[in-house]
């Protein structure tokens, strides 16, 4: 009942599909990433994602107007940062438009100049295998190159627009 109830509003000139999709996401918690390029360039991520495992794939999008899409387009590789609720500052840094996210930051530039964060739990790099244009987004897909963990610790998320840290449930006792 609540599905036709939906549809029934819709048809009658409610939220538009890409309002119901934000409206929709906003409830769903992501892991948050940032992922960056050589130049260097980079970006705060929800999108990163696992794709396959023969071999080893992983993917990202970015909106085809995000200031860093041009370092994207060009990019022949990309480092993806897996970040901890430490890093809320770092998230929101890279979030920003506008601004140097790298200054503060630190950092190891690799040979051909991906920037590898240094404080982040988990990382890996990936040579770019596909960049498509989907929608208003560049859809990137990449095979994994090297990796590291730091810490243990929890991954931040993201959800209901704000950073969270993941609390573990007490395991169902039937």
């Amino acid at each position: 009942m609540t599905v036709f109830a939906e549809r029934s509003a819709q048809s009658a000139g409610s939220p538009a599909p890409d309002e119901i999709l934000r409206r929709t996401l906003r409830r769903h918690a992501a892991g948050v990433t940032v992922i960056t390029v050589p130049g260097p360039a980079g970006f705060t991520a929800t999108s990163f994602t696992s794709v396959s495992l023969e071999p080893a794939l992983v993917s990202f999008c970015l909106g085809l107007s995000a200031s860093t899409s041009a370092a994207v387009r060009s990019a022949e590789r990309f480092a993806v940062h897996v970040l901890g609720p430490q890093n809320t500052t770092l998230a929101r840094q890279f979030a920003r438009s506008g601004i140097d996210r790298f200054t503060g930051a630190e950092w190891t530039a690799e040979p051909d100049g991906l920037p590898l964060l240094d404080t982040v739990p988990a990382w890996l790099t990936a040579r770019v295998t596909l960049r498509e244009r989907i929608g208003d987004h560049l859809f990137v897909v990449g095979e994994v190159e090297t990796g590291g963990s730091r810490s243990e610790e929890a991954g931040l998320v993201h959800h209901e627009g704000a950073f969270a840290a993941p609390d573990p449930l007490e395991a169902h006792r039937g």
